[in-house]
């Protein structure tokens, strides 16, 4: 007899998590779920328990900024297949999420014969998309953002957190102080970043991760 599957939720709003934990055992009774309401409760999930089949994560969690979390998730545990499942379903949201390394997307009001097709293609090794997705228009202009993303998934986990901290405007000392480093690994770890980013500046590479804020996409829906 197989084990049952294990799957991690990474959300904030608990009665979306028990709702959704009710429609996966409705699907797939004896499943282990875990949860985690943010990026960091979820890596020491991963720490203990890293053989889970699907990592669900919200986009929107407190302590990070558009697909940061994704990021540093899949640079740490890229064995993990992550279906984002989400509210913002713009075309382009969708589509820098599987540019970023995500194995599918779920809308958070898909139907429970949806959630469970889309469950059954990622633990067989498949992708999983919305019903209807089409890819945005302007191919030309989401070409830039595939190679970013290329770009930011050759950083390690520590050179993401450094990376998000520049964004935030921190000085090398401050970062330091923040990740319990050297200053002088700080130095190190911006070194590498510009050379993986391809960039000469910490106000280029900030410019360069701007490109991934898909804040400014959800601002567009509720104007």
């Amino acid at each position: 007899m197989s084990a049952p599957a294990r799957i991690l939720i990474v959300d904030d709003h608990p009665l979306f998590v028990e709702a959704l934990q009710r429609a996966i055992l409705g699907i797939f009774p004896g499943t282990v779920t875990r949860e985690a309401v943010s990026i960091a409760a979820a890596k020491t999930v991963l720490a203990a328990e890293p053989m889970f089949d699907v990592l669900l994560l919200d986009l929107a969690l407190p302590g990070t900024r558009s697909f940061e979390g994704l990021l540093e998730l899949r640079s740490l545990h890229p064995s993990v297949p992550i279906v984002v499942v989400s509210a913002y379903e713009d075309p382009r949201i969708v589509h820098d999420v599987m540019r970023y390394g995500a194995a599918g997307f779920i809308s958070k009001s898909a139907d429970r014969a949806e959630i469970a097709a889309a469950l059954k293609d990622v633990m067989d090794g498949s992708l999983t998309l919305p019903k209807g997705y089409r890819p945005p228009e302007a191919p030309e202009a989401s070409e830039g953002r595939g190679d970013l993303a290329d770009r930011l998934k050759a950083l390690t986990p520590k050179q993401l957190s450094v990376l998000r901290m520049l964004r935030q405007g921190l000085l090398n000392k401050q970062i330091a102080h923040e990740l319990q480093i050297e200053e002088t690994t700080v130095k190190a770890h911006v070194s590498e970043i510009l050379r993986k980013l391809g960039v000469s500046s910490r106000t280029q590479a900030v410019i360069e991760v701007q490109r991934i804020d898909f804040e400014s996409i959800i601002g567009e829906n509720h104007l």
